[in-house]
């Protein structure tokens, strides 16, 4: 059996939410819906111009530990914070939450990153990143005995943008399916398709990466297409499953042949969409690895992303194994009836 369930690799990120309307976007040059890189002196000015900000440890793959942990589920993560006290704050945070944290901070600049998150009335939130000590995670920071230990790795197309961190995911995928794991990642959001289209399908062609989350938006991108149902056709060839999400339409599935199908969890209000994309992998994977099919696997994230949605932060202030054990999602003392994705060698996957 595995050491952890899912180990996810990340930028460790402080969110600095704020509500605004249209016309502070516009204003301030802020693109609605996108993840916008920025320099301190950027981040600076956007910080003093916010009004009321809720801050919370965020982070794509960081969320989606929590997620996963939240779920019952055995969590870890490799992310780079620096020795301050948003550091602090991101470290406490995530080892409260049940998640193995053990990357080593840095000593001194630059400081921990922050994101500052503007949400609209409409619930679209527009992130401004300052990835501050997060360029610096590299391959000093793989941990072997997780990499190696955990049934899927789980990681951010955001982290494409730092260089060193590359090298980080490539040892930690090579050292996964050498003891016979599976690597998944998600396409972050589309202007980070458009920056690494052709090493974002490198990664699934050569079998770096073996599951793909993305939205709707992320796979046309990916495969500069209009049509939905022709990037679903070509992303099912690329890869072995492929979740798509499609907001309150839900969600597909796809591998091989296979299609199935998911309704959205039915809310009563939209206040924030950040962290959907990320509570949708974190359900998803914790369904993933104790055997379940992928129906109940995205009746999972589902729930997640439902909730997450309908208050301000990334990540759910419900207890996510309550949550599912009260919609019929999970028994309260489940146990595995096979291994987890895939079946360890020489094992039937029966387990016994």
């Amino acid at each position: 059996m595995p050491d952890y369930d899912v180990l996810c690799i990340g930028n460790a990120i402080v969110d600095i939410i704020a509500q605004c309307d249209e016309a502070f976007l516009e204003t301030n040059g802020i693109i609605k819906g996108a993840m916008n890189l920025i320099d301190t002196r950027r981040a600076e000015l956007l910080y003093s111009r916010m009004g009321p900000a809720i801050e919370a440890s965020g982070g794509s793959a960081g969320n989606t530990a929590a997620g996963v942990a939240s779920f019952g589920g055995r969590a870890a993560f490799f992310g780079k914070v620096s020795n301050d006290a948003l550091g602090e704050i991101y470290a406490h945070d995530i080892h409260a939450q049940g998640v193995a944290f053990d990357t080593k901070p840095l000593n001194g600049e630059p400081p921990t990153a922050r994101s500052m998150i503007f949400v609209t009335p409409d619930g679209e939130r527009s992130m401004n990143t300052y990835l501050g000590a997060c360029i610096e995670l590299g391959p000093e920071d793989v941990e072997a005995d997780k990499a190696s230990g955990a049934a899927v790795t789980y990681f951010e197309g955001y982290l494409w943008d730092p260089p060193r961190a590359k090298e980080a995911i490539r040892q930690t995928a090579k050292l996964a399916h050498a003891a016979g794991r599976e690597v998944s990642m998600t396409l972050s959001d589309s202007f980070c398709v458009d920056r690494y289209r052709d090493e974002f399908l490198d990664l699934m062609r050569s079998g770096t990466v073996d599951i793909v989350f993305a939205n709707s938006h992320e796979i046309k991108a990916l495969y500069q297409t209009a049509s939905f149902d022709e990037a679903l056709a070509q992303i099912r060839k690329d890869c072995k499953i492929a979740a798509v999400t499609r907001s309150e339409m839900g969600s597909v599935i796809v591998r091989g042949d296979e299609t199935v199908t998911v309704d959205a969890t039915k809310i009563r209000e939209l206040v924030d969409t950040t962290g959907a994309g990320d509570l949708y992998a974190a359900g998803f994977l914790y369904g993933y690895t104790q055997g379940r099919s992928l129906k109940d696997c995205g009746d999972l994230g589902s729930l997640a992303a439902g909730l997450v949605i309908q208050q301000i932060g990334p990540r759910p202030r419900q207890n996510l194994r309550h949550e599912a054990e009260q919609a019929g999602l999970r028994q309260a003392d489940i146990s595995r009836t096979s291994c987890p994705p895939p079946p360890c060698a020489g094992c039937s996957g029966e387990r016994g």
